[in-house]
């Protein structure tokens, strides 16, 4: 240890039994987690802000600080998707509207054959009535189940359900553009279909994924370089199936709010939710609209308070490709080969430091991604048990090596799509 962080020797001081221990001097380095509060005075600077035209010029109109992109129009006006230098500086104010500016823009019209959307929407129908009948649970992560209707994995199942109208639907090159602009190349999509039905209620303010499927206490054990970086990782995105006028509900925003560098910590709070509940925004969209977002604006779908109307959206998550590990590990084989070992270990030193990183080693610690229509998240948070929690479970509740190869087994098999 560096003579610097040491006190002089007439601080130092003895235990009781005897040892001599020092007293290190007051840290010169920062914190590498978030320990002060968050400031709701800083969020309200960040969202004070205003959306300038200047910084947009492709944009056909600003509502809401947020921009609208009619892309039909943009078509007309410019061919922008036969001009890679112009859809390149398209691309870039997507970019910067994501990054630095609002943090949310709409793209008019994206999908125009609104045949198309019909078609995707009525093989939706057939999943959704099949998962009821088959009585498959499927509730979203903010209403009681059954209050909405949710197709996880909606991307698989359309394309198993009606290939054809799955090919046209994300053939979309506006789909490309938008997550190439957020996210490069490689990315991965994902989706899941959300229909919230008349009375259906509003969401709580909250952040997406990574992080906004954790909860704050596992949040808070992530340094802040890893939160901030999480929202350079996802793109979420809406497509709307039906149209969404004001008093059905569509999305809140709060723009601007994804600058906020700890706001995953923040966004559960009282104070927080209170603040957005009086100042959010939302814009009505038409049937074939989508809209895009950065996963660390705050945001929460609203009340659909129309009679005999659902609401309907195709919720698209893309993800980056970085971010996976270089290789792929069995950890059930290795888990067969040391499971004895490790009892053994714990056997005599009990849950430690030690211990833990056997299993870090081991296992994965994070659930995702994984089968939502399975491997259904506990009441207290959003995310499944993970293989490390299985086998810390295992550990403690004395497992034999057979019970937690099962475990693991099972959790596999569950995770599949």
């Amino acid at each position: 240890m560096s003579p610097s962080l040491l006190h002089d020797e007439p601080h130092n001081s003895e235990t009781a039994n005897g040892v001599k221990t020092t007293v290190l001097a007051e840290p010169t380095c920062p914190s590498r987690l978030f320990t002060s509060p968050p400031s709701l005075k800083a969020l309200k600077q960040l969202c004070s802000q205003t959306t300038s035209p200047e910084n947009y010029p492709l944009a056909s109109s600003i509502s809401c600080k947020i921009p609208i992109y009619d892309l039909p129009g943009i078509v007309d006006s410019h061919n922008v998707l036969s001009n890679p230098m112009l859809l390149q500086r398209l691309q870039d104010e997507w970019h910067h509207i994501l990054i630095s500016g609002p943090g949310v823009v709409v793209l008019k019209h994206m999908y125009t054959d609104l045949a198309l959307i019909s078609s995707a929407s009525a093989a939706f129908e057939r999943i959704a009535s099949s998962e009821r009948a088959n009585s498959k649970t499927s509730g979203d992560h903010f209403d009681a189940t059954g209050a909405n209707t949710r197709i996880w994995n909606s991307l698989q199942k359309h394309c198993i359900a009606d290939p054809a109208s799955f090919v046209e639907y994300y053939s979309n090159p506006w789909l490309s553009a938008i997550c190439e602009a957020w996210l490069g190349p490689a990315y991965r999509v994902t989706a899941q279909v959300n229909i919230v039905h008349s009375g259906g209620k509003a969401q709580t303010s909250h952040r997406d994924y990574h992080f906004g499927f954790q909860t704050a206490e596992a949040t808070s054990k992530f340094p802040r370089n890893i939160q901030i970086a999480s929202q350079f990782l996802t793109l979420q995105g809406a497509v709307a199936h039906s149209d969404m006028p004001a008093a059905s509900g569509p999305t809140r925003f709060l723009p601007f709010s994804q600058m906020f560098e700890d706001g995953f910590l923040a966004y559960r709070l009282p104070a927080f939710q209170s603040w957005f509940d009086e100042n959010w925004v939302a814009l009505e969209l038409e049937k074939g609209d989508a809209v895009f977002f950065n996963p660390a604006l705050f945001h929460a779908a609203g009340e659909n308070q129309l009679d005999d109307f659902d609401r309907k959206a195709n919720l698209l998550q893309i993800s980056a490709a970085v971010g996976k590990t270089m290789e792929s590990l069995d950890c059930i084989q290795m888990v067969d080969a040391c499971w004895g070992y490790l009892t053994q270990k714990y056997g005599s030193e009990g849950w430690s430091r030690e211990v833990e990183g056997v299993l870090q080693a081991l296992a994965e610690g994070y659930p995702f991604p994984t089968n939502l229509d399975k491997r259904i998240p506990d009441s207290g948070g959003m995310a499944p048990q993970s293989e490390q929690e299985l086998l810390e479970h295992g550990l403690k509740e004395l497992w034999s090596k057979e019970q937690v190869l099962a475990g693991l087994k099972r959790l596999r098999a569950d995770s599949a799509a």
